[in-house]
């Protein structure tokens, strides 16, 4: 599941949070369980972020909003990206609180608060702490922490936590999302420390990838197909951060060799251009193959076709725009920003292709027009699915098993004195919980939410 965040409470008296993330999916389940914590935010006394993505970040600004002081610590790309991740989810809570709530006086109903506001996502950066991979930070008396890298985003790593207790020393390794080892940008992840318990997470339980190089040329047979063939248009709802910059970095490369079609390509997404410079200001980050490129390519994220849209008025531009194009827009689970809007203009059309990139949680929007649904409500209206539907799972940034199991390989399993497995739909955490098994882990659990136990 989204919405990542898990509390441990130590014996001496401090109560450190593991990621503060967000529930994303539609309607007033969602909303209640981001509203209900489980805990009361001014008793916390540290965040540990692993990484920015919303569903690990998301709710640091609401927790703020309700009284949390403490320190978030996590990488300094992590912080960098929150700069602006964070400012636009609150952006877009007061937005989409706002239509809700006229709804709501239509019906004669109260109006209700946004979880968050913008300034509340601006005032809390106060309180992140940035540190570099592998540098040891103690964040009090009796708690160090440092992250290794795990390839899944910009700034993404493994919390090894180090907690004394009773004169005992406990070791924490918390992973939150799994990146590949063959990540197009980024470094593949890093040996981490020996655990005593391993807290990870199961989100691609269940499956394996395509290559990434099948992947590369199986975007470039969808623009084809789409752009030239059809002459539509290609829409790739992305998230902003990680998945738009290796489709862009994909496109620079067929761009650079020749062999892209001649159609412009719009990334349609503030946010994304803000978490493309942050990308250029960390190289630290990239793996020698992007390196590479950089020594006879310095912008592997821009060219001659690639058109960055800032302004509302030049994205209600490409509505009307009647030739072949590739719109890559925000967000990856089509629950928010401007690619609704480019979907509910497109969707009914033969001509139009709609390819996913990356994983849907199964509330969302995203996920009811990549199973195949051939109506969906999108601002409150029905629209007929009539566009191709397309997948490309290999450009997700989440380890599938085998590639996860390798990455949890680097821990001796008998030290393990337990694992547990959060982040997933419980079906796909039983599959790999008993792959897990099969390759020799034990004392493996699944725990529910607001279930308690003993570290």
């Amino acid at each position: 599941m989204t919405g990542s965040k898990h509390l441990i409470t130590t014996s001496y008296g401090k109560k450190i949070l593991l990621d503060c993330g967000m529930y994303q999916g539609k309607g007033l389940k969602t909303d209640a369980l981001n509203r209900e914590l489980g805990f009361i935010p001014s008793e916390i006394d540290h965040v540990i972020l692993t990484h920015a993505h919303i569903d690990h970040s998301g709710l640091i600004p609401y927790i703020y909003h309700l009284g949390f002081r403490g320190s978030v610590i996590c990488t300094n790309a992590t912080r960098d990206l929150c700069v602006y991740m964070l400012a636009d989810a609150g952006y877009i809570q007061e937005h989409d609180t706002a239509t809700f709530n006229k709804k709501r006086a239509r019906k004669g109903q109260q109006p209700v608060d946004p979880l968050f506001t913008k300034q509340d996502a601006v005032e809390c950066m106060e309180l992140f702490i940035g540190v570099s991979y592998n540098r040891k930070l103690s964040i009090d008396a009796n708690t160090r922490v440092h992250f290794t890298n795990t390839g899944h985003m910009l700034g993404s790593g493994v919390a090894n936590i180090e907690i004394k207790e009773d004169g005992q020393l406990k070791r924490i390794a918390y992973t939150g999302d799994i990146g590949r080892p063959s990540n197009k940008i980024l470094r593949p992840p890093d040996p981490f420390p020996q655990a005593d318990v391993l807290i990870t997470e199961s989100t691609y339980g269940d499956r394996l990838h395509k290559g990434r190089p099948q992947a590369e040329e199986e975007l470039l047979e969808i623009v084809k197909e789409t752009c030239v063939e059809k002459k539509g248009k290609l829409i790739i709802p992305s998230f902003s951060v990680g998945r738009t910059q290796e489709i862009v970095y994909s496109l620079n490369n067929l761009f650079n060799e020749g062999r892209l079609p001649r159609v412009d390509i719009y990334v349609d997404s503030p946010l994304a251009i803000n978490a493309t410079e942050v990308f250029r200001m960390h190289p630290e980050c990239f793996n020698g193959s992007i390196l590479d490129v950089m020594d006879n390519d310095p912008d592997p994220f821009g060219f001659n076709q690639l058109f960055y849209i800032r302004r509302h008025e030049d994205s209600k531009k490409l509505n009307y725009l009647k030739k072949p194009c590739v719109i890559i827009s925000a967000s990856g689970m089509m629950e928010a920003g401007r690619v609704k809007h480019h979907l509910a203009n497109n969707i009914s059309s033969s001509s139009t292709t709609i390819l996913g990139v990356g994983y849907c949680s199964p509330t969302t929007l995203g996920a009811r027009i990549l199973r195949g649904d051939k109506q969906v409500s999108i601002h409150g209206n029905v629209y007929q699915v009539n566009a191709d539907i397309k997948r490309i799972d290999s450009f997700s940034g989440h380890g599938d098993y085998e590639e996860m199991i390798g990455f949890l390989n680097y821990q001796d399993k008998d030290k393990l004195q337990k694992i547990i497995l959060v982040h997933g739909e419980y079906e796909c955490q039983l599959k790999y919980k008993t792959r897990l098994e099969e390759h020799g882990f034990k004392n493996i659990i699944i725990p529910a939410v607001g279930e308690e136990t003993e570290l």
